[in-house]
């Protein structure tokens, strides 16, 4: 999707004055035939397509250093071949976040460039739309640690033809390290009934990213004996006020109120307008979407008592491996890694296993080399893409607002099943 923690500093591959921590991840043998040696010439580039303006930049600061910081542990460089990374905004300033029309300019810049091998992005769910079916006529793999949408990979979860329809050539090329919108949306309604809810009220902003997540969260609630106000009521963004849709849910007396969107969707002006007429008592809830300091900043003290799921397990929870990465990142940095720093390092290298595998220096060998990753043993444990291009991970995150910022240390984890 899209969706933070304390602001890291503008990412560079070596920051001035930081010690020279390297944290190795060693790649694992996926099924994907290695070319013959020798074959693997460079320049090979990696390109990224995130929104660097706009209430997301946070978040994604600290994605680009995890994939500098990736990069930097092998200088660059794999089986001698050099490793080229560039930054590309897919944000306009008109909009202040991501752009369909830019995001299609970057796919069209990535796949008509002939030294480009890996797409890293894109960031949001409705970016990966655009892109994935420009970069699958050329085949060119694009890996998101943050792009969310069910209907990207998992047949009958998406719009009209999704996913089929995103993949002209008849090959999937789109894969994530993070799990899919229907397993935080299910692991958020396990929460809320572990937290004592009985009567939830579901809105959402209107986008695909908030319409699958509403929906993957009321179906999860209706199965665990919730009862769920109506089915999952669209809020339109750019309404003058909200009084309207406050009162209504007001009315309807639930115990919490879920929210599925993006911050950048007025969701603050929402639970604002939520809190004033529901009162301190009843919960309210949203996904990742909504974890930007830029929220609970515009929110204020109605922030207070805020929940937010995130696709994913804190860094501060990762253990082993991860939280040997965790430790580094916070030496070279400074500051705490953002929420899919982990899971964009962990993409950059399981593309670079995946460069190393292919052999040569070709795009559908690529591709094919990284959809087939299994049994990955990185820093967010040991896992696989499965055949939809998804992560066997299915472990989310749950943190409260507490003191104007979200508790990390206090983070919960979370299952999709409930166990």
């Amino acid at each position: 999707m899209s969706p933070a923690t304390a602001s890291a500093p503008q990412p560079s591959p070596r920051p001035a004055g930081a010690a020279n921590v390297v944290v190795p991840v060693a790649p694992v043998a996926a099924a994907a035939s290695p070319g013959a040696p020798g074959q693997l010439a460079g320049p090979i580039k990696i390109v990224s397509s995130l929104p660097r303006i706009g209430p997301a930049k946070t978040q994604t600061d600290s994605i680009v250093f995890a994939i500098k910081l990736a990069l930097d542990e092998v200088s660059s460089r794999v089986d001698g071949a050099q490793i080229v990374y560039e930054d590309w905004d897919d944000a306009t300033a008109e909009r202040n976040a991501w752009d369909a029309g830019k995001e299609a300019e970057n796919a069209q810049k990535a796949a008509a460039d002939p030294d480009a091998m890996v797409y890293l992005g894109p960031y949001n769910s409705g970016a990966a739309r655009v892109a994935i079916p420009i970069l699958n006529g050329a085949d060119l793999v694009a890996i998101s640690p943050s792009a969310t949408y069910s209907g990207l990979t998992r047949p009958g979860r998406g719009d009209g033809g999704e996913p089929e329809s995103l993949y002209p050539n008849g090959k999937r090329n789109f894969a994530r390290t993070i799990p899919a919108d229907e397993v935080q949306g299910a692991a958020a309604a396990f929460w809320a009934k572990s937290l004592g809810a009985n009567k939830v009220y579901v809105l959402h902003d209107t986008e695909l990213y908030g319409r699958t997540l509403a929906a993957a969260f009321a179906e999860q609630a209706g199965k665990l004996g919730m009862q769920v106000i109506g089915p999952p009521e669209a809020v339109d963004p750019r309404a003058p006020d909200f009084f309207g849709i406050a009162g209504k849910v007001k009315s309807a007396s639930p115990d919490l109120v879920y929210y599925g969107g993006l911050t950048e969707n007025s969701a603050s002006r929402v639970f604002k307008e939520l809190r004033a007429s529901l009162g301190p008592n009843v919960r309210l809830m949203g996904p990742d979407g909504l974890y930007q300091p830029t929220f609970v900043e515009a929110l204020g003290d109605a922030s207070e008592g805020v929940l937010v799921t995130f696709s994913g397990i804190a860094p501060s929870k990762l253990t082993g491996r991860g939280g040997e990465w965790y430790r580094s990142f916070k030496v070279r940095t400074g500051a705490e890694p953002e929420v899919y720093a982990a899971y964009a390092y962990e993409a950059t290298k399981v593309a670079l296993d995946a460069i190393k595998r292919a052999g040569r220096k070709d795009r559908a060998a690529i591709r094919d080399a990284v959809l087939a990753t299994r049994d990955y043993d990185g820093i967010l444990g040991r896992w696989s893409f499965d055949a939809n291009g998804d992560t066997t991970l299915n472990l989310v995150s749950g943190r409260e607002v507490k003191g104007a910022k979200f508790d990390d240390t206090g983070a919960v984890t979370l299952s999709a099943t409930g166990q």
